[in-house]
């Protein structure tokens, strides 16, 4: 999908779903919200891989090590009446942090969105984390107030994509 040197951004394969796994604890801890998961990596592998999947993830691969990922589905507009993807989560090994994967990664996403002919591009943040928020609205995501919602639409998904 998109490759830099040393990094490569691919869809997901069953073999990741340990390492995806580990990071999702990693980012519950970070959150401060480990208590909540109580998800397994045979029901991630099902989410993924299993007969109905329920969502789709691309990994960020740094030499032979996932640094990162990001897990994502589809949802729908109906002031749109098109479908939409959401980011679930994203996550980057501190370890791999400020070498801009997380942009790379939301740019994959957003020309994913752009050829699945999605009209927006969604996630959430939390509202104590100002160095995401931060991050999002440098990458043009606008943070709505109400929601704490970040989106990428029109122009900015497209200078998005282009990033």
């Amino acid at each position: 999908m998109t490759t830099d040197n040393n990094f490569s951004i691919r869809p997901a394969q069953p073999s990741d779903v340990a390492h995806i796994y580990g990071m999702i604890v990693e980012l519950a801890v970070f959150e401060k919200l480990e208590h909540l998961v109580v998800a397994t990596e045979a029901q991630l592998h099902d989410a993924l891989f299993g007969p109905r999947p329920s969502c789709e993830a691309l990994v960020g691969v740094e030499g032979e090590e996932v640094a990162c990922f990001a897990l994502f589905f589809h949802n729908f507009s109906t002031f749109l009446t098109r479908k939409g993807l959401y980011l679930e989560d994203l996550y980057v090994k501190q370890v791999h942090r400020g070498k801009g994967y997380g942009k790379q990664m939301l740019a994959a996403l957003a020309q994913l969105a752009l050829q699945r002919e999605c009209g927006r591009f969604e996630w959430s943040v939390l509202d104590w984390n100002e160095n995401a928020i931060n991050f999002y609205q440098s990458v043009g995501a606008q943070i709505l107030p109400d929601w704490r919602i970040c989106r990428v639409d029109g122009e900015a998904l497209g200078k998005l994509a282009a990033a």
